[in-house]
Order: structure tokens, then C-alpha cells, then sequence
């Protein structure tokens, strides 16, 4: 089952002509997870082909403007569109507020139901039967969060060639047993379904960091995550003014990746200083070697392979 992650913007702060502002796309059985909101949203959506009337979440980290002031633009295009299918919001506390000054002003209340969930310090955001999300309060100027989406266990393998082979006919007997239940065959011959599918597997996890430094909790978020997006706004030369800023260097979110046993890490939120990723991508990988500087519309399919890590001293 296919699980893809697609950067729609990662710039940080400011804008530049080939970075939009934050926004990451999970695709998931054709329902869209949307990790914060940058402006021209829309815009990104569109390029990338996701079009506007799926089953959609968006989840805000933070109330600062790149990372939200998308979410109005988007949803007058949502409205423009007729969309008819409820869209789910989550994050800190003034969302909602905005959400719904924003609503007033601009007169175009939305044509569709609207979800909004404040964000609290229990860990679980929102379960789905398939997966749930979590948050763990982020590093930051103002009340931020960051985000972990976990699939909860998966069924093995289907193996057809066994199922053949036993006179299983393809159809519905193939996946209830793909389902876990066990089947009868018209011969009264009874076959449970570890006999032609694989050990349950691990479900993928997924790390969205949105503005932060680093921090054990950050690390403990991400433990074995498949993919860490980390924001790496300042190279290392900076990492005194990251620090104040609520911001990362590339070799603070290479040891949490290190720290946490991710299997790739990706850094966004590119300061516009940084025409180039060569010097973020060398620092980083000093520290961590799967790691990669995303650009608008990257495209990332899980699962990925697991490449071994040195972890380093604190």
C-alpha cells in the first residue's frame, strides 16, 4: 500500500523563486494529510496534482504566518470548488480563532463542514482505524508542535502462489485471508490465513518537526521513525542565533536522527541565505549519512531501506 510524502514548500520564513513556504503532503490511500500551511498552498497543491475535494487533515504547528497563512486562500479555493467532504484541522489553541476571524472578513464562510481540534500535551491527536497521530510540544518562540503519524500494524504477505496451490480460488476467499480470518474450501478442507500470509509487519511512522530546537522530547517523538522531516533553518556557524530563534543547524537535527534511529532524514525550512544545499548537506551528513535537503515537489515512497548509523556522543 502505497505512502507517499510530497514537499510542497520548504522555505523558511521568507519566499524565494524555487521554495514556497511549509507545507508537506502525505498521500494515503487516497486521503491527504497536510503538515502546516504555507501561503500559495493551493498553488503547490495544483502543480503536484492533488487536487481539492479528498478526504483531507491539516495539521498547524504553529501560528506563525508562513506556517498557516495558507490555510485561508486554501480554503476559499475549497469553497470556490464546491467542496462537500469535511475538512479536519488541528494545532494550537488560537487556530480556531483564526480560522474563523479570517472567515468573517474575507466573507466566504465554507461550503463544507469544518473540523477544528485544539492540540493538547496528552500525545494522541487524532486515531484513525488504520493509523493514529500524536504531538509532542516543540522547541519554539511561540506554542508549537511537533507531529508523528503511525500506522498501527499492517497484515503480512499475501502469497498467491501458495493460495494456488492449495485450490484456494482467487476472489473472496484471497482476501479474507489477506484479512486475517480463516476460510473453509467447498472439500470442507478448513485453512487459517498464516498458512499463505506473512508475519503481521510494523506500520511506517512518519516525523514532522514544523519549527523547533533540538530536544530529548523531539528524539523520543521520532524513535525508529521511517522518515524524520526536520526544519533546518541556520547552518552550524549559527547554531547560537538557532538556539535563540527556536530554530536547528544541520548537526543538531543530524543527532536527533542518530539519536532516535530514524532511517532517513530530510531537512526543510531553507533559510533564504542558502542558494544552494551543498554546505546544509555536508554538515549534516558529518553526523547522519541518509539524509537529504528536500526541494519543492520532492517525492518521498514509503517503506524505505534501513542503512546502518553511528550514533554520536552528546
Amino acid at each position: 500500500m502505497s505512502l507517499k510524502v510530497i514537499f510542497l514548500g520548504t522555505a523558511g520564513s521568507i519566499p524565494t523563486p524555487k521554495r514556497s513556504l511549509p507545507a508537506i503532503a502525505v498521500v494515503r490511500k487516497g486521503e491527504l494529510i497536510l503538515f502546516d500551511c504555507g501561503e500559495g498552498v493551493q498553488r503547490q497543491m495544483l502543480k503536484a496534482g492533488l487536487g481539492f475535494n479528498k478526504k483531507m487533515k491539516v495539521f498547524i504547528s504553529h501560528m506563525h504566518g508562513d506556517h498557516v497563512l495558507g490555510l485561508p486562500g486554501l480554503m476559499q479555493t475549497m469553497s470556490l470548488l464546491h467542496r462537500s467532504r469535511k475538512l479536519e484541522l488541528f494545532g494550537p489553541s488560537d487556530l480556531r480563532d483564526f480560522v474563523e476571524i479570517t472567515g468573517e472578513v474575507l466573507h466566504s464562510p465554507p461550503t463544507f463542514p469544518l473540523e477544528i481540534t485544539e492540540v493538547g500535551d496528552d500525545g494522541l491527536v487524532c486515531e484513525e482505524k488504520e493509523y493514529s497521530v500524536f504531538s509532542a510540544p516543540a522547541e519554539h518562540l511561540t506554542p508549537s508542535f511537533s507531529y508523528s503519524l503511525v500506522e498501527k500494524q499492517r497484515y503480512g504477505k499475501f502469497h498467491p502462489d501458495k493460495a494456488e496451490a492449495l485450490g484456494i480460488p482467487e476472489g473472496v476467499l484471497w482476501s479474507r485471508l489477506q484479512q486475517g480470518s480463516t476460510v473453509k474450501l467447498q472439500n470442507g478442507r478448513v485453512i487459517s490465513p498464516e498458512t499463505v500470509v506473512g508475519p503481521l509487519r510494523l506500520g511506517r511512522k512518519i516525523v514532522y518537526t514544523g519549527d523547533t530546537k533540538h530536544s530529548v522530547t523531539l528524539v523520543e517523538l521520532a524513535k525508529n521513525a521511517d522518515l524524520l522531516i526536520h526544519e533546518c533553518t541556520f547552518d552550524n556557524e549559527f547554531e547560537e542565533r538557532a538556539n535563540e530563534d527556536g530554530h536547528s543547524t544541520p548537526k543538531q537535527a543530524a543527532i536527533t536522527a542518530a539519536k532516535a534511529n530514524v532511517k532517513r532524514l530530510i531537512l526543510t525550512h531553507i533559510s533564504a541565505r542558502y542558494k544552494t544545499p551543498e554546505l546544509l548537506l555536508s554538515q549534516a551528513r558529518k553526523t547522519f549519512a541518509n539524509v537529504d535537503v528536500a526541494e519543492d515537489f520532492m517525492e518521498i515512497q514509503l517503506p524505505l531501506p534501513r542503512v546502518k548509523q553511528r550514533v554520536p556522543e552528546a
